[in-house]
């Protein structure tokens, strides 16, 4: 089955990696590149009849093409009791279709030279397909199948639920420290949806009933919550025609699609939680309420997660790990979601380390740029870092179909793959260590303590 992205831990380098920190960092520094002509990523959009929305990015410097489709649903979509729906269409949306045999998907796409994946978060669900560029129409079709008329049959819920069980244990339930995502956010969140992961309860699919599927599938897997996206190697005008011809039929949705309007109540006090797991070596995490993604203090946060683990001379590092030697990993990342989120500093305890002593150590380190100017070598080298990771994110054909498809979506505004960076960029030092104050603060925050079964009192 295609992988997908619900470990936690795999989540949080993932979204680490590609959102806020630069494997580069330039000595002198990138010019804007947003800003430049010559860099300006070219796109065509326009929406179908049927309210699809299609976004054309041609490249041609590689005979490869990345076709996508993001749909506007994910956890925080989903009813109370019946959680995990978006995940698990992720797996059962790859069994097939009427035209499409039972698990020939990937087959179909691997003998044409392609690859393909899928990942679901707390707002979208995300297929695409990466193929030679004379198979384009074969990525097209195969989308609009899935659209149009997939397998939501007995036969496949049952298959997938083993699936997405399984997955669940061997990501999950059995992997050191995966149970981090679940723990922190049932602990922030006590009325947003944002309480459950993705992955969903297995009471909650077990209990589920074939309608229900079928009507989850009705409802958002519909031309007019979906974003088609393709950026590659290919030409807008028999690109369009092949789109006419493979999703123009698709019937509009007819029901209306829920979104949650719940506001998680402002936290006032903190909440710590200690969960014994089959791990060696204790680790400390600390979460705070922040606002949602596309904010102001979002950008100023996230240059505020490069400053403290952009690297491995920045400061959680450089000070836990290089010279206290107190851990063996530290590291944070704002969550970028649709609704308020969380930011995460996360430490594993060096052997031997005591948990409150290591974060004591975290602490101090939020607590310095809270009352530390942060130097002009310092600031600039966060700037590199941001500048370098728009190269990087936006350097192929699968990165920048999925940041059209995300800056669409969640900002209504596909052309900010060019200047989404200018907003990074008018970030201040002040700003950075104003939001450390504003919401880096012990009332805004859950504490979690995970220890050794072995250290669990008996």
């Amino acid at each position: 089955m295609v992988q997908n992205r619900t470990s936690f831990l795999h989540q949080f380098k993932h979204m680490k990696r590609k959102f806020l920190t630069g494997l580069l960092i330039c000595a002198s520094g990138f010019t804007a590149m947003a800003q430049t002509k010559s860099s300006e990523i070219k796109f065509t959009e326009y929406d179908l009849p049927n309210g699809l929305h299609v976004i054309l990015s041609p490249d041609h410097s590689t005979p490869n093409v990345a076709v996508s489709v993001l749909y506007h649903v994910g956890s925080k979509n989903e009813e109370k009791g019946r959680t995990g729906f978006a995940h698990f269409f992720e797996h059962l949306m790859f069994e097939g279709s009427e035209n499409i045999d039972r698990g020939q998907y990937m087959a179909m796409v691997e003998n044409a030279g392609g690859a393909l994946n899928a990942n679901t978060s707390f707002d979208r669900t995300y297929y695409y397909e990466l193929l030679p560029s004379n198979q384009v129409a074969l990525g097209l079709w195969m989308e609009a199948e899935r659209m149009k008329h997939a397998k939501v049959d007995e036969t496949g819920v049952e298959t997938q639920r083993k699936v997405v069980q399984e997955e669940k244990r061997q990501r999950i339930d059995n992997q050191p420290y995966g149970t981090i995502g679940e723990n922190v956010f049932a602990l922030a969140f006590k009325e947003h949806p944002y309480h459950n992961m993705p992955i969903g309860t297995f009471e909650d699919l077990n209990n589920a009933k074939i309608d229900e599927f079928r009507d989850f599938y009705h409802t958002f897997y519909v031309p007019n919550n979906a974003t088609l996206s393709i950026a590659g190697d290919i030409n807008i005008d028999s690109t369009k025609q092949m789109i006419e011809k493979y999703f123009a039929g698709i019937p509009k949705g007819t029901k209306e699609i829920p979104r949650p309007t719940v506001v998680e109540p402002k936290q006032t006090e903190e909440r710590r939680k200690t969960v014994y797991d089959n791990i060696q070596l204790p680790a400390v995490i600390e979460a705070y309420h922040i606002p949602e993604q596309g904010t102001e203090d979002y950008y100023a946060l996230s240059m505020l997660t490069t400053l403290l683990s952009g690297g491995e001379s920045a400061r959680l590092p450089k000070a836990l790990v290089d010279k206290q030697q107190i851990a063996v990993a530290a590291s944070s990342i704002p969550f970028p979601t649709e609704d308020p989120g969380l930011f995460l500093t996360f430490a594993i305890a060096n052997m031997g380390v005591n948990v409150d002593t290591l974060e004591q150590a975290m602490d101090a380190e939020i607590n310095r740029v809270k009352t530390e100017p942060i130097s002009d070598r310092e600031f600039q080298k966060l700037r590199n870092q941001i500048e370098s990771n728009f190269v990087q994110q936006n350097s192929t054909v699968a990165g920048r179909a999925e940041s059209l498809a995300d800056y669409h979506v969640y900002y209504g505004d596909a052309n900010l793959i060019n200047t989404e960076l200018n907003r990074y960029m008018k970030v201040t030092k002040d700003d950075i260590q104003r939001v450390a104050k504003q919401y880096l603060t012990k009332d805004n925050r859950v504490v979690l303590h995970y220890l050794p079964k072995s250290a669990q009192p008996k």
